[in-house]
C-alpha cells in the first residue's frame, strides 16, 4: 500500500461514530485503491446507495465513508442476495502527502470515486537577497 493512506482495520472502527440507528448490521464496504499519475484513486461499489444515503468526511487526516444500504422494497423475493444491507462505516488515515483541499469524490452507477491528488511539489525558486538599505524600506513589522 502507498504511504499515501493508511487503511484502519475493521476492528479499529469506533462502532458509536457511524449512524447506527437501525437494526441491520454495520459492515466495511469494499475498496479498490491504486496509483494515478496524480495522486490515489479510491473506488467502491455502492449499489442502490443514493447520494442522500452517502456520506464522506474529511476531519484531520481522517477521510471517513459512511451511509446506508437501503433494503430491498417490501413484497420482492430474493432469489439470491450478495449485496449487503444496511449502515456502512469505512476509514482512511491520509498521509501529509495528500492534498486535502483537492479531493473530489463522484458517485456514478452504483460505484463512489474518490481522487486523492498529492501535494504539488515545491518549485525550485531564487531567493532575492535584501542589503540592509533594502530592509530599511520594508516594512518593519516583517520579519
Amino acid at each position: 500500500m502507498s504511504q499515501d493512506l493508511n487503511v484502519r482495520d475493521k476492528q479499529e472502527v469506533n462502532v458509536g461514530a457511524a449512524e447506527n440507528t437501525r437494526n441491520e448490521p454495520l459492515f466495511s464496504p469494499v475498496v479498490d485503491i491504486w496509483e494515478g499519475e496524480r495522486g490515489l484513486i479510491l473506488v467502491s461499489d455502492m449499489p442502490g446507495v443514493d447520494p442522500e444515503n452517502l456520506t464522506v468526511d474529511l476531519q484531520d487526516n481522517t477521510l471517513t465513508i459512511s451511509g446506508q444500504v437501503p433494503p430491498m422494497p417490501e413484497g420482492r423475493k430474493s432469489l439470491l442476495k450478495e449485496y449487503e444491507v444496511g449502515n456502512f462505516y469505512r476509514q482512511f488515515t491520509l498521509a501529509d502527502s495528500i492534498d486535502q483541499a483537492g479531493i473530489t469524490a463522484t458517485l456514478k452507477d452504483g460505484v463512489l470515486r474518490l481522487e486523492l491528488p498529492r501535494v504539488a511539489p515545491a518549485r525550485p525558486r531564487k531567493i532575492k537577497i535584501k542589503t540592509d538599505e533594502t530592509r530599511a524600506s520594508d516594512d518593519p513589522g516583517s520579519c
